[in-house]
Parts: structure tokens; sequence; C-alpha cells
């Protein structure tokens, strides 16, 4: 059915600038109906029921503090391995179970309490409003201004505190779930990253063999690796333990030895050093009879073992860490402590 099959007295009818009706025709069949008369909601004229939707906001933004504490607290309190029981679900994670409960709270009362506001204490009336050109002139801009500041009146935000405190309290808190998200960047090193599992009295195994290491299997101008007497590939730590405990076992002339260090930190001309590159922890393995030198595959940083293995090539920072050794009463070689500094790449924490 066209416009032209429809009586005139019921097409929709347009109100002009001035507010008077004008009926669509032939030439304007589509004419806009305008605005339905506005409807008073019941905040609007009681203010009983105003206070009610107030609480009820403070609420929702309360109830997204309590989440965000809970969330704080169930990341905190709560083991990463423990499942429960969820009907009808099944058994799940507790600590993702409850994360995600805790934050989709936070964040859906949050909304629902802006939601609420808008809809029952903010002003609902509609405007209609001219379109006019991107450039904005003073007076539109003025315009604007004055519109900010009665949507900021006809907020209520400065007289209703109640919601206003707790909006900010709840707006507050919850960007700290964010902030708890960082822990799983990793445990605070402490000084975990200054100690090794070497320590007075502990034999140098062999990698390889698995055996303990006596002076007499180290010949001159070898290289053998060693890792701390116990440590055991089954081990659950052992990836961890080992990046920081490797050795290098290398046996050098005691003359061609030129740090009086690392000389007295020797035994019969066996050097220990850790096998750890300081520029980003690569594991060193290539070793330069002649020169004394070895070299990180990773960057090609070099090292001097006949001269305290300091750096002579490359990005490493620093020389690396040696281990003091000796022999003990049964005839095989033994730590006398642990590193006197820590291995691998520099932190934060040296010095």
């Amino acid at each position: 059915m066209s416009s032209q099959d429809i009586p005139e007295e019921n097409l929709p009818a347009e109100q002009d600038a001035h507010g008077a009706v004008s009926v669509a025709d032939e030439h304007d069949p589509f004419a806009d109906p305008g605005l339905p008369p506005h409807e008073h909601r019941v905040q609007d004229i009681d203010e009983r029921a105003a206070r009610r939707s107030e609480r009820v906001v403070a609420f929702l933004f309360t109830l997204s503090m309590l989440a965000t504490v809970g969330f704080i607290a169930s990341y905190v309190a709560i083991p990463h391995d423990k499942p429960i029981f969820v009907f009808p679900i099944g058994h799940i994670n507790a600590l993702n179970f409850a994360l995600g409960l805790t934050l989709g709270t936070a964040l859906f009362t949050i909304g629902a309490g802006a939601v609420h506001w808008a809809r029952t204490l903010m002003s609902d009336e509609e405007i209609a409003d001219e379109r006019h050109a991107i450039e904005a002139p003073p007076e539109v801009k003025a315009k604007v201004m004055a519109d900010f500041k009665q949507g900021a009146k006809e907020s209520a935000l400065g007289r209703r505190k109640l919601i206003r405190n707790t909006m900010f309290g709840a707006l507050a808190l919850f960007p700290l779930s964010g902030v708890m998200l960082l822990r799983d960047l990793g445990p605070l090193p402490g000084t975990k990253l200054r100690h090794t599992l070497w320590s007075k009295g502990k034999l140098l195994v062999n990698m390889n063999t698995n055996l303990p290491l006596r002076p007499s299997d180290v010949a001159v101008g070898s290289l053998t690796f060693a890792k701390p007497e116990g440590l055991e590939e089954t081990d659950e730590e052992f990836q961890t333990q080992i990046a920081k405990s490797a050795l290098m076992i290398v046996r050098l002339q005691p003359d061609n030895i030129k740090d009086k260090r690392e000389l007295e930190w020797a035994h019969e001309g066996i050097v220990a050093f850790s096998k750890i590159c300081t520029h980003v922890g690569c594991p060193i393995s290539l070793y330069e009879q002649q020169t004394h030198h070895v070299l990180c595959p990773c960057h090609q940083s070099t090292f001097d073992l006949s001269d305290g293995a300091r750096v002579i090539f490359g990005p490493a920072g620093h020389a690396l860490p040696q281990l003091r050794i000796g022999v003990s009463d049964e005839g095989y070689l033994e730590a006398l402590g642990d590193f006197e500094e820590p291995v691998g790449p520099a932190f934060w924490e040296r010095g």
C-alpha cells in the first residue's frame, strides 16, 4: 500500500520549529512524527523512590568493591592447584573459578550500577537538536559547555554523595585486580639469584658419567662439565638448579694462570668456573685449548680462563664467577663454598 492510499488524517504529522502541526503530503510522505510527550518517572516526582534507587546504585557499587577485595584475597589465599566441584560444571580449578567469579561480579556491578543510575535518577528527557557544521562557532561551544554543566547538575552527583562516594570507591578499587595480575610475572627473586646448590664439602660430579671427579680425571687442556653432588635429572627443580650450578672444569698449567686469586682457588691447576654466560645466560661450551679462551655460542662473548675468566670480546658485562675447590679426604674434587657473586646475567640486585 502506498502513502497515497492512506487517509490523510492517519498520516504522521510533524511539528515545525514553532510547535505547529503539519501533515505529511505527497511532497513529503515520510514526515517526522516528532517526539512523544515526555512522561515523568516515579523517581522524578517521588523523592522516596529516588532515594531507593540511590541506595540500589550504592549497593551495586559497594558490591563491586567487595568483589574486588575478594579477587585479591582469592589470588593470595587459594592454592593454584586446588580443585573444586561446581555443579553442573564438575571439577574445576578453585583459583580460576574464584578469580573469574569475583572479577566478573566487580565488572558487572559497576556497569549495572551506572545503568540503573542513568535510567532512574539522571534526566531522561529527549531533546532534538539541529545538525550543525563540523567547525563549531563560539556560540555552539558556549552551548556545549552550558549543556555539560546542565548535565552535571541533572546527574545530581554533587547532591547525592552516597552514590558519588561509592562509585569513586568501586572505580578506585577495581584497578587493583589488574595490579594483582602482575604477580604472575613471577615471584620476586629475593636472594635466590645469589645462591646455588654449591656449599662446602659438595663433590663435583661429572655431568656425563654421573660420578664424582678426581683430580686425575681432568687432563691438562681438557674441558669437563660438572654438577653438584645430589642433583639428579629426575628432580623437579633440576632445570632451575642446573641453570645456576653448572660448572666448567679446566686444567691449566699453574704457570699459565695469570690471576692470583684464580690460582689460589684452583687445585693443581684445575679451575672451576660457572658455565652460564654473564650476558643472557646461555651455556658456554666452546673451548680453545691453546689460548685458554671459552666462547659463548649465542652472542660470541669470549672469556679468558687463564686470567680470571675476564671478558675479552663480546657483549658480556663481567667475568665468569669462579668456584673455589679442593680435594676431600677420599681424594675427590669438592667445593669449598658457594660462588661469591651471582652467576649468569647481571640483575638489579647485583652489587
